[in-house]
């Protein structure tokens, strides 16, 4: 691995959720288009998106032949965000569905459609009908610019993680404890379903069952990578690396929007930062093993080199700075859970699909991209 060349590796993006926290991804992808010294070359042949991060692969995998293009058109669709995009943010949307939820608690028994779920994600749907050519996906696959791309959704009948995936004919279906790769052709259902935020945004239907957020019961957000062949893997994460935080004394009760986040947080973050983990612990084992023992054993592993991005900053505390730009019917919704205030912005963070947060975000994605300028264009051999 160590003598091989980056450009001669098959290289790994994956992209992981977060809701309105995907920003940060797009002003990675933006650092690395500057650094190429060829803006239509794609440096990343395995694209593993989930959740939000799922539609930001799937706009790269659309456009792989033409990486610079791609960028572009996904900075300008996230620089130019507004909660409207992605869902329901008007007072009449926001009203019938809390009228709706009303209902459900008072009459329960007398209604025949509730609710499916908080918000009505069907803009998203018109979004990304507009922006994305699906076709694009099997012209670069064609072409030699693209190897794969998976997106990972949740079923909730199975209960398992499914990756579907569509790549060149020498990839593979997998399957694992709780976890599966099917061949499938990537659309706008993968994209809603992998992004379907649980009890925030509806199930999307995919054949016969109806799958949810993809960080749901993922406990291998890297397997998907390697097991559509990737030798090395760079990482966009949405929380701070290494963060710590000191345990403070509180006397209030926490509000219902700080337990929500937490809860947000433990589906999109903890499972990945485990995996890292586990990854560089078989790495560490797999360097102390001499190449030729490895040679002649039959242990299904390999080295995995890997480089991770991870915001320099706290993401929640840039929601709660940048809060008020949501729409004011939102805003009245997101305060009777106490999540206007900074012990709120957890969840926040997640719905605040305004473009002064998700340039703030691009902004920070970009600037800690290129302050590891020299170890991001080694590894990708930029």
């Amino acid at each position: 691995m160590t003598n091989a060349s980056p450009t001669n590796l098959r290289t790994a993006l994956i992209l992981t959720g977060g809701g309105a926290r995907a920003a940060y991804q797009v002003g990675f992808l933006l650092a690395v288009a500057k650094l190429s010294s060829d803006r239509r070359r794609n440096p990343f042949p395995i694209l593993c998106g989930t959740s939000a991060g799922a539609i930001n692969a799937a706009g790269i995998a659309c456009l792989a032949d033409n990486f610079g293009k791609a960028v572009s058109i996904l900075a300008g669709v996230w620089r130019n965000m507004h909660a409207g995009d992605i869902y329901r943010a008007d007072p009449m949307g926001i009203g019938a569905s809390g009228a709706r939820w009303l209902s459900l608690l008072v009459a329960g028994w007398l209604i025949r459609n509730p609710p499916r779920s908080l918000l009505d994600n069907s803009p998203l749907g018109d979004l990304l009908t507009r922006n994305l050519d699906f076709s694009g996906i099997e012209r670069s696959i064609a072409k030699g610019a693209l190897h794969a791309v998976s997106i990972t959704a949740s079923g909730y009948e199975s209960g398992e993680s499914i990756s579907f995936f569509q790549g060149h004919a020498s990839a593979h279906p997998w399957r694992r404890v709780q976890r599966i790769g099917i061949r499938s052709k990537i659309a706008v259902p993968h994209l809603l379903a992998s992004s379907a935020i649980p009890f925030v945004f509806p199930p999307a239907r995919i054949h016969r069952e109806y799958f949810g957020d993809g960080s749901m019961r993922q406990l291998a957000p890297i397997s998907p990578a390697i097991h559509l062949g990737a030798e090395r893997v760079l990482i966009v994460g949405s929380s701070r690396k290494n963060e710590h935080l000191e345990r403070q004394r509180v006397e209030s009760h926490p509000s219902l929007a700080q337990i929500a986040g937490h809860a947000l947080s433990s589906i999109f973050l903890d499972s990945l930062e485990v995996d890292i983990e586990r990854m560089q612990r078989i790495n560490q084992t797999l360097s102390s093993i001499p190449p030729e023992i490895r040679a002649q054993s039959t242990i299904p592993l390999r080295p995995i080199k890997t480089l991770i991005i991870a915001p320099s900053e706290r993401l929640d505390r840039i929601a709660a700075e940048h809060a008020t730009a949501l729409p004011w019917a939102i805003k009245l919704m997101l305060s009777g859970v106490g999540a206007m205030n900074r012990r709120g912005g957890a969840l926040t963070s997640y719905l605040l699909f305004e473009k002064p947060y998700t340039r703030a975000l691009i902004d920070l994605g970009y600037a800690d991209t290129m302050a590891q300028s020299t170890e991001v264009g080694d590894f990708l051999g930029l």
